[in-house]
This record gives C-alpha cells, sequence and structure tokens, in this order.
C-alpha cells in the first residue's frame, strides 16, 4: 500500500510534498495509518487531535495515544479539548454535528494561526460509498451523489481511493497500534447502521462493490461536469445586474429552458432553498410574490427574479448630518456637502438646495408609513409609496431607498428625486450642493 499511495501522491496531489500540512488524527485507524504513510514518504506533517470529552477516560486515553504517537515519529502535535455537550446544548446541534463544527472549525483557525498549507483527513472509499448512501437515503441533487472531494480548499483527503480493508492489512503488516473508538460499533448513528448492516450484505451482492462504486462516481463526476456547464451557460444570459443587495434574474431565460425546476434547483440550491414547485411557480406569479429560505429570499419583480440576502439589522436606522460637516460616510456611499456660487444641471446624484431652507442637523433614514413629499419640477404632493409604484421600484429598491431629511420633511428621495420646497430661486442666498458619491 505504501508503494500505491506514493504513487497517488505522485501524480494528484504532488503539491503536498512541498507543503507544510497538519493531519487531522483521532487515534483510529484511518488517521494512524495515514500519519505512517506520510511519515514515511517524508512529508512535512504535524498531527492534531480533538477531545470532546464524551467517552470519559476513553477520551484521555486516545489523546495520551496520540500524544505518544507524535513523540515517537518526532512530529509536533496540537491537542485541544471541547465542552461538545455544552456547545450542543448552547446551539441546538444534535452531538454529532456539534463535534463536526467544533472539529473543523478547529482545524481552520490551527491552519491560519500556524500557516499550515492544508489539513490532511483520514477519509477512505468506504466513507465515501456511506457518504453516498446517506445522501441517497435523505433525499439529494447530483452533487450529493458524487462522493467526498479529495480537495476541498484546505482540506486534502489522501486515502480515498483505499479501501478499509488496505488500511487494516497494512496496519496488521507493519505492526502499527490503533485505538478503537467504542462509539464507531453503535447502530444508532445512521452511519454506523450502514456500515454494519447495509454495506455488507451490498459487498455480499457484489465482492467488486468499492471499484464498481468508483466507476458510478467517476460516471456522475462527468455528468456533473455537464449540468455546471449547461447551467453556466444560462445564468450568463439570465443574471442582469448584481450588487451588494440583490442579484438580477430574467425570467424569460428560465422559461426557454426544457425543465426550468431543475435549472432553478441548479442555480439556487446554494442559497437554502428547498420549495422548488413554489420557486417555479414565481416565474408566473404576480409581482411582489416571494418564497424565502433560512438566509434568502427570491422575489417575482415583473419580468426579473431578485435574490437578496436577509440582512439582519440595518447598522444604523438613522443618521444625523450637522451643519458644519462637509462629508458624512453612509451604508450607501458619501454624502458631500458643499456651498456653490451657482447651480448646474441637478442630477440623479446631485442636487442644489436653498441653504437657508434647511433645519439642522440634517437626518438620513428610511421610508416611514405615511411618507409624503412634493417631487421637484411637480405641482403637489404626493405619497411617496405612490412615487415608488410610479418609478416602478422593486420592493428591494423600496427597502434600500433612503430619505435626506430637514426635520421630518424630506428634501431628497437620495439618488432619485429631490423635494421642490427646498430648490433654489432668484431670492435663494446661499446655495448648498449635495453630491452622492
Amino acid at each position: 500500500m505504501l508503494e500505491m499511495f506514493q504513487n497517488h501522491i505522485e501524480k494528484k496531489l504532488t503539491f503536498l510534498k512541498r507543503s507544510k500540512v497538519v493531519i487531522a488524527i483521532s487515534g483510529g485507524l484511518d488517521s494512524v495509518v495515514l500519519t505512517h504513510l506520510c511519515h514515511k514518504l517524508s512529508l512535512n506533517i504535524a498531527l492534531a487531535h480533538c477531545n470532546f470529552n464524551l467517552r470519559g477516560d476513553e477520551s484521555d486515553t486516545d489523546e495520551n495515544f496520540v500524544v505518544e504517537l507524535a513523540e515517537d515519529l518526532n512530529l509536533e502535535v496540537f491537542a485541544q479539548r471541547f465542552d461538545t455537550e455544552a456547545y450542543a446544548k448552547d446551539n441546538k446541534r444534535s452531538i454529532q454535528m456539534a463535534a463536526r463544527e467544533l472539529r473543523y472549525n478547529w482545524f481552520e483557525e490551527l491552519a491560519e494561526q500556524l500557516k499550515f498549507d492544508y489539513i490532511l483527513t483520514a477519509h477512505h472509499a468506504d466513507d465515501n460509498l456511506e457518504t453516498f448512501l446517506i445522501n441517497f437515503t435523505r433525499g439529494t441533487g447530483l452533487e450529493g451523489l458524487t462522493g467526498i472531494p479529495e480537495i476541498n480548499g484546505k482540506f486534502v483527503r489522501p486515502l480515498l481511493p483505499f479501501s478499509s480493508n488496505e488500511i487494516q492489512a497494512y496496519a496488521t503488516k507493519n505492526n502499527i497500534k490503533w485505538r478503537d473508538d467504542s462509539s464507531n460499533a453503535s447502530v444508532k448513528y445512521l452511519r454506523n447502521k450502514l456500515r454494519h448492516e447495509v454495506v455488507p450484505i451490498l459487498k455480499e451482492i457484489n465482492p467488486s462493490l468499492l471499484q464498481s462504486f468508483q466507476t458510478t462516481l467517476e460516471n456522475l463526476n462527468d455528468t456533473a461536469d455537464i449540468v455546471e456547464e449547461s447551467t453556466n451557460a444560462v445564468l450568463k444570459r439570465a443574471i442582469e445586474t448584481m450588487n451588494e443587495h440583490f442579484i438580477t434574474f430574467k425570467i424569460s431565460e428560465f422559461k426557454k429552458v426544457n425543465n426550468p425546476k431543475a435549472y432553478m434547483f441548479e442555480v439556487f440550491k446554494s442559497f437554502g432553498f428547498t420549495e422548488w414547485n413554489d420557486m417555479v411557480n414565481l416565474l408566473d406569479a404576480e409581482t411582489g410574490k416571494q418564497v424565502l429560505s433560512s438566509t434568502h429570499r427570491l422575489i417575482k419583480n415583473r419580468d426579473q427574479l431578485l435574490l437578496s440576502p436577509f440582512k439582519t439589522k440595518d447598522v444604523v436606522n438613522e443618521i444625523s448630518i450637522s451643519e458644519h460637516e462637509t462629508k458624512k460616510e453612509t451604508p450607501f456611499g458619501t454624502l458631500c456637502f458643499d456651498e456653490a456660487d451657482a447651480i448646474s444641471k441637478s442630477e440623479q446624484h446631485i442636487i442644489y438646495v436653498d441653504k437657508d431652507k434647511l433645519k439642522f442637523p440634517l437626518k438620513l433614514r428610511k421610508r416611514q408609513e405615511g411618507d409624503i413629499f412634493y417631487p421637484l419640477g411637480m405641482k403637489g404632493k404626493k405619497k411617496l409609496s405612490k412615487y415608488f409604484k410610479d418609478e416602478k421600484l422593486s420592493l428591494l429598491d423600496k427597502e434600500n431607498a433612503w430619505l435626506l431629511c430637514s426635520g421630518n420633511v424630506i428634501v431628497w428621495v437620495v439618488g432619485r428625486r429631490a423635494d421642490e420646497r427646498f430648490k433654489v430661486t432668484n431670492d435663494t442666498k446661499k446655495i448648498l450642493k449635495i453630491l452622492l458619491d
């Protein structure tokens, strides 16, 4: 196996030979064998062990084992203890999910702080099969059936081509000791139930199951490449605009394809959406209809779909501007104030007002129910809601609109329309130029 492992590194993961890496080691068979293999190849490795304090003395014995192994191999070792049960309770996670989050968060912090290039984990071919079956039983798309990625950011899994039997045979032949986790024998966890009860039956049906499974993964990944290419082509045509607030998609491009639901799944799956029939129904829904995920919302706006993240809360709801300020940083840009001798042509991002008509401090705020203003160039007042409707602003545009006010009176719907009551006239003595930069 050592020779096959070396060949795999040379062919697929040669960058590891010139990298500083840390191995995630539990003390179990797989991670211990990975450590020995990397040590045999003289890779620049250190060890990182998580003690989740879930199995009493057994957890501490695992930690001691890893520390002793590091000493025997003359390797640097890092061990971190967690109160996993408290973390699970505080964050409303299962114990397994809590341990996973704690583990991966710590590995990433360790890599960043100590400048490790990569983090190696000991996932192997049987783990890959189990993950496939877990995703299959829970319901998933193509992405959930393409297996564990060998390289995923800083995480690298060099043992993926090797079976559990090959790993154990290598350990036995080389008299390598490891720790057995008693919890691995329990079938109360889905992965263990599959490992101990389902996979053995599948291997009995097909003794070459792992090889067949690898062929299946290769075919699925080839198909995934085609899907990604096709989806990207639709996306390129569909996306109209992108900014910090939302992404705008042309509905017509989704309606052109044979299976809009499939394309919408591929485009929007990473944003937490699950109600795919509702998503497709948005294509023909009334303006303003929306579908929500835990993190985003997709809104129908005439012939567009608007994708926007949920905002926790605006950092500020109101900003005060004193008379002597010449610049003010805002969530939407910089407002610049400067006295002028004359006015030039007003633009959406520049207005000129009669300074003596202003009541300082000015304030910036979001819209409120019942807001009215007198649009520059028009006679009479208009409800802000009616102005937004006439201007065909989307729901997100309305939510992101800011108003510059003198007291409670609107001076400027910022970036859109000034108020007639503050315009410069022949009687104006001080002209104030306000520019949105």
